[in-house]
């Protein structure tokens, strides 16, 4: 993309992927080189991928060499400050890991989508953009489609625990009249953005302020929402959210706990139920659907998120890569542990 040569420029060394003894090895750039970013970059090495440029806006990461962040990369690739700097890389897949909402990714995304890329993001609002964001969404849609390229946001919740695992727990359903998740998380063994996220250590009226202003809390719930509703055949009327404090005896927060209730025709249809705090008590995943027949599954101990997420974007890269061209949800992309 350097001097604004766009998707030629990008993609001028790409002739078709690398493929040893019928393994397609995919060329990607790492976009984003937090906690996150980074065990997204080394995983996706460890299975044999190639990372051929890596982005971050830190400047203490700008450029360094990415080997100093992410174990197994290329000792000739550097942390490059934007995306405009990259070389030619004939890179197959952008794996992107910045932000949680659409309007602060979309310009991130929209240069590398027009290069002819395509991008699977952990942007929690690109799981369902469809519902907050009609406008921006058909215009990627649009420009993806004119690409060839496949635009996916995912990852654990949005993109697998709270939404594509009920959709599949649907399956053997005759009938679906609701559906209800909970997750409990406990902080202890979760990074410490995430502890910030839900406003660890905070007195009340601060994470009250935090939640009005959109710092804290987590975001994707009514995404999942969406997501269940569209793979059920449903439409929303209406999709309420509430985040309160969990506090210690002292009365400092420990965590969030926020709660989705969506409708469909007035009744109740979908209760997403999240709660996040230090030392929270059994930790679980569970899934309830009242159809016929019902279905009703826990996972003990609950899915370590930063783990699935980057588990969930790595193993998306050959089904993005064989996927129709257009901006996609997590639904549609086949949920299979395919390792390559």
């Amino acid at each position: 993309m350097k001097n604004g040569r766009g998707r030629r420029q990008l993609r001028h060394f790409l002739p078709t992927a690398a493929t040893i003894m019928g393994v397609r090895l995919v060329r990607f750039i790492q976009y984003g080189l937090g906690p996150i970013g980074i065990g997204i970059a080394e995983l996706a090495v460890a299975r044999g991928h190639v990372l051929m440029s890596a982005v971050d806006i830190d400047p203490a990461k700008v450029g360094r060499p990415a080997s100093e962040l992410v174990a197994g990369a290329p000792a000739d690739v550097r942390v490059a400050g934007d995306a405009a700097d990259l070389p030619a890389t004939g890179a197959d897949v952008v794996l992107h890991s910045t932000r949680s909402r659409v309007p602060e990714v979309l310009p991130q995304i929209l240069p590398l989508v027009d290069a002819g890329l395509s991008v699977i993001s952990t942007c929690e609002e690109l799981a369902f953009p469809w519902r907050r964001y009609p406008r921006e969404s058909a215009e990627l849609d649009a420009l993806a489609r004119s690409r060839g390229a496949v635009v996916v946001g995912t990852g654990v919740n949005p993109g697998f625990v709270m939404d594509v695992l009920p959709v599949v727990l649907a399956s053997p359903c005759r009938e679906v009249r609701s559906v209800t998740v909970e997750r409990v998380v406990d902080l202890d063994l979760r990074r410490e953005p995430l502890r910030r996220k839900a406003g660890v250590g905070l007195t009340p009226a601060e994470f009250r302020r935090g939640v009005a202003e959109g710092r804290l809390g987590h975001v994707g719930l009514p995404e999942s929402a969406a997501l269940i509703a569209d793979a059920l055949g449903w439409t929303l009327d209406d999709a309420r959210e509430t985040a309160e404090p969990v506090l210690d005896p002292h009365g400092v927060v420990r965590g969030v706990h926020q709660v989705l209730r969506g409708t469909v025709a007035g009744r109740p249809a979908v209760v997403l139920d999240l709660l996040m705090a230090v030392g929270a008590e059994r930790p679980r995943d569970t899934v309830r659907i009242d159809g016929d027949p019902p279905v009703a599954v826990e996972i003990s101990g609950g899915l370590h998120g930063d783990a699935a997420t980057c588990a969930v974007i790595v193993n998306a890269i050959p089904r993005v890569l064989t996927a129709p061209p257009g901006l996609l949800t997590p639904t549609q992309i086949p949920p299979a542990p395919r390792q390559r």
